[in-house]
């Protein structure tokens, strides 16, 4: 009966008042706005999340430049704390900064004109290579063991249609496009330069700007770690261009001793490849060992063997010894860093990928691990 009687109180739908009704209508009407305003927002919070991402996108190649310029100051910073302890800081800035000048310009007015030079060569003579490769009595006597399987001229000739330098240029754009992308380097080599002096001068400003944005009772342990990243990243980069200096004039003088087309232009390759650890000296030593090739089958072996045996002195006794401060990086890390780096910014974007790699193993090492055991 009670329950009947709570049931019989309960105003139906016809008898609430028009108050009630008026109020009932104004909050769905309220809540309708509401969702409007949220659906509004929310469209347009994703249009400016487009915006920022083309931002990105668009300013990717100076963000780069940015990063590789912030790298070469962490790797010239040691050498300049060295000489600001006998002279002014400033003073041992320009110093540094005028002997890196000086080395760019000598390589671009002695080198460069002769890798130029050797690389227009190439192009220029690949058909007369292919075709003296295709004379060979090597290539004949592979091509009669071989027949049946796969022939060798077949493949030859694809790779001279493939490798011509008609492809070549419209895979460029052009020589137009060769063009611009000459003056792009050169440009961006200017801009890499530029920013270097500026980090060189402000790297200890900007840090302690940084740490300020950190609360005081962690502006220690911060400063701490930082100071750990930034002396790897520098011990790094100038034991990786210290290893790529190694390995570029040791092919020189080995390339020239066994006669190898284009010496000059293939130990600039070996340098520049070596630049990206371990997945850059396998493939620079492939390039180096295929154009061996062209001279004749004993020179691509010479070269073939000498690059097994360099690699390994390269990872058993050349690299520990001059990586020996630096933090050390796993190979896997090393691949994926270098292959993601490389599909985002090309030969840049691999090698500020490995700094990037070290740095984030240091901040896992001293703060992720420690509050992990700590719990």
């Amino acid at each position: 009966m009670s329950i009947l009687k709570k049931r019989a109180e309960v105003p139906s739908p016809a008898k609430v008042s028009p108050e009630v009704q008026v109020v009932s209508q104004g909050s769905e009407a309220f809540a309708q706005v509401n969702a409007f305003k949220i659906g509004l927002l929310g469209a347009l919070g994703v249009l400016v999340a487009l915006v920022i991402g083309g931002l990105i996108t668009q300013l990717g190649t100076v963000l780069i430049y940015v990063g590789v310029a912030l790298f070469i100051a962490l790797g010239l910073d040691p050498l300049v704390s060295r000489l600001s302890r006998r002279m002014p800081r400033p003073l041992a800035i320009g110093i540094v900064f005028g002997i890196v000048v000086v080395i760019l310009a000598a390589l671009l007015l002695t080198i460069i004109p002769i890798i130029v030079s050797q690389t227009t060569n190439l192009v220029n003579n690949f058909p007369s290579y292919i075709t003296t490769l295709q004379g060979e009595q090597w290539v004949k006597d592979l091509e009669q063991q071989l027949s049946g399987v796969v022939s060798v001229d077949d493949v030859i000739k694809n790779v001279q249609s493939f490798l011509s330098p008609d492809k070549i240029l419209s895979v460029g754009g052009g020589l137009l496009a060769v063009g611009a992308g000459v003056a792009s380097g050169v440009t961006g080599s200017v801009i890499v330069l530029i920013l270097t002096l500026y980090f060189l001068a402000s790297i200890r400003s900007m840090k302690r700007v940084v740490y300020r944005f950190v609360p005081a009772t962690k502006r220690s342990g911060f400063a701490e770690i930082t100071e750990q990243i930034t002396q790897a990243v520098g011990r790094y980069v100038v034991g990786q261009i210290a290893l790529a200096l190694v390995n570029g004039i040791l092919s020189f003088v080995f390339l020239t001793v066994i006669g190898a087309p284009l010496p000059v232009l293939l130990a600039f390759i070996a340098f520049l490849l070596s630049l990206v650890p371990l997945v850059g000296t396998v493939t620079g030593s492939v390039i180096i060992v295929l154009i061996s090739l062209f001279a004749s089958p004993a020179t691509a072996i010479a070269a073939a063997i000498y690059y097994l045996v360099y690699m390994q002195v390269e990872a058993y006794v050349l690299s520990p010894r001059i990586m020996n401060r630096a933090v050390s990086v796993p190979g896997a890390v090393v691949v994926i860093g270098a292959v993601a780096g490389g599909t985002i910014g090309g030969v840049l974007g691999a090698l500020v990928a490995i700094p990037i790699a070290a740095s984030a193993i240091i901040v896992i090492e001293k703060v992720v691990f420690p509050k992990q055991d700590a719990k």
